[in-house]
């Protein structure tokens, strides 16, 4: 038998709980009772982070491009630069990066915990699919909370924008967006929440995936967590340089 690295064999095993979750939702097979509570993790319960780090995102930016395009007399053109830089990269990646770090850190430390206590096995003696009732309601919430959580991260960095480009290189508002509107064509939102949706999938899945492979003892919900974030990352990365090119290229 040849040996296969244990990554490899989680993240394949991922993938086919994932294929398995997808199969369920197409069934309309929703465990609708944990799901209010998991939209509330992806969706309200990760707002401030994503606001805070929106306003830092746009006014650092802003302040960078806007620096060098004002030296060359290019003011004008700053609000368009930070909109399509936002819309097509940013926004999605940052926004992805971000719930990696809130909600698939608590998936994976959630159904490893699950796992390791025996709860897992629990669930299936009473003739309950895990998959069904751990795994669907986390990639609903992830699927629906992304795209939202990627608008508004976008939002925010846009108006976080035009305020510093006003307050520190005296750029009218009006200029700001109507260069925002001149330099944004009408793909470029659906598809950053093309790119969103697919970020909250790959999340979800991975995140769950780690957790229902975990093995051993408590010691290895941690490894689990932290394997998961890192697969997770990988995998957007990876990912996001294929979306880049099929939606943008």
């Amino acid at each position: 038998m040849s040996y296969s690295p244990r990554w490899l064999r989680r993240f394949l095993s991922s993938l086919l709980i994932g294929g398995q979750a997808i199969t369920s939702i197409a069934k309309r097979r929703i465990n609708k009772s944990d799901l209010i509570d998991q939209l509330m993790e992806a969706g309200p319960g990760s707002f401030l982070i994503v606001l805070i780090t929106g306003i830092a995102a746009g006014t650092v930016f802003n302040i960078q491009v806007a620096a060098e395009l004002s030296k060359q007399g290019l003011g004008s053109a700053v609000g368009g630069l930070l909109a399509i830089g936002m819309a097509r990269e940013i926004a999605p990646l940052l926004t992805a990066t971000l719930l990696t770090g809130k909600v698939a850190t608590a998936y994976a430390a959630q159904i490893g915990t699950m796992k390791v206590t025996e709860q897992i096995d629990a669930i299936t003696m009473l003739q309950t699919d895990p998959v069904e009732y751990l795994v669907v309601p986390r990639l609903c919430a992830m699927v629906v909370m992304a795209p939202i959580q990627c608008l508004l991260f976008f939002s925010i960095a846009l108006f976080s924008g035009q305020i510093s480009s006003t307050i520190l290189y005296q750029i009218p508002p009006s200029i700001f967006w109507n260069s925002v509107r001149e330099w944004l064509i009408t793909s470029d939102l659906p598809f950053m929440l093309v790119k969103a949706l697919v970020f909250g999938l790959l999340i979800a899945i991975i995140a769950c995936g780690w957790g229902l492979t975990t093995k051993g003892g408590p010691k290895e919900v941690g490894s689990s967590t932290t394997g998961a974030v890192v697969m997770t990352l990988i995998t957007v990365s990876l990912v996001d340089v294929f979306l880049t090119q099929v939606l943008f290229g």
